[in-house]
């Protein structure tokens, strides 16, 4: 009985390019589902103290607490409380380009996972298309009555049709998957913020009658 190795040999050298292939979905793949973990992004310490932030004497106890942590949220409202005394639309502005700088972070390795679903079934089909080649080139020599001669591209068509299909699938799921997880993170993101910024705007005001 072949080993798992022996039939994948079998699928000649498009094999190598799908087995760089998998071997990427499956790096970015686990990444994600550490990086992408809901916990690690809506880190509920710095969640808590942004929802109980009350009043400007607070500032410092949140700054501190987001000091503490990595991430897109803890960037943003520190980013955010940094530059509270810019009017309203300049510190707009400013969380809107920390916010971009963090979506590219939480996006990062989609594109390519993306690519990898993409690519993987055409690689197959290349090597689908070798193996027909070398099958054409054996009843050129031989004619079609040596069945032996023949099964060599037999497999290598098929068997990097299934490769790249059994890489595709699975690496097309995981994408859109993660680009929802993304997404539904992204705007949990913006919620928080928005609602920061309106605590900003009211101490603002209250500095503003103050004053």
């Amino acid at each position: 009985m072949q080993t798992v190795w022996e039939f994948l040999a079998k699928g000649g050298v498009t094999m190598i390019p799908l087995g760089l292939c998998s071997l990427v979905g499956l790096a970015i793949v686990i990444e994600k589902f550490i990086t992408l973990r809901r916990s690690r992004i809506l880190i509920p310490e710095v969640v808590a103290v942004v929802d109980g932030l009350a009043t400007a004497d607070d500032v410092p106890l949140v700054l501190s607490i987001c000091e503490k942590h990595d991430g897109p949220l803890p960037s943003i409202v520190r980013t955010a409380l940094e530059n509270r005394h810019l009017p309203r639309d300049e510190m707009k502005e400013v969380i809107i380009d920390q916010g971009r700088q963090e979506i590219r972070t939480l996006e990062r390795g989609l594109s390519a996972l993306e690519t990898v679903a993409a690519i993987s079934p055409l690689l197959g089909l290349f090597g689908t298309v070798i193996g027909i080649y070398r099958i054409f080139q054996v009843i050129s020599r031989m004619g079609v009555g040596q069945a032996s001669a023949l099964s060599g591209g037999i497999s290598e068509a098929v068997i990097t049709t299934i490769t790249g299909l059994a890489i595709a699938i699975p690496i097309a799921v995981a994408y859109n998957y993660f680009t929802n997880r993304a997404e539904n993170l992204i705007l949990d993101i913006e919620k928080h913020t928005t609602a920061l910024m309106r605590k900003i705007s009211s101490f603002q005001t209250i500095d503003y009658q103050n004053h």
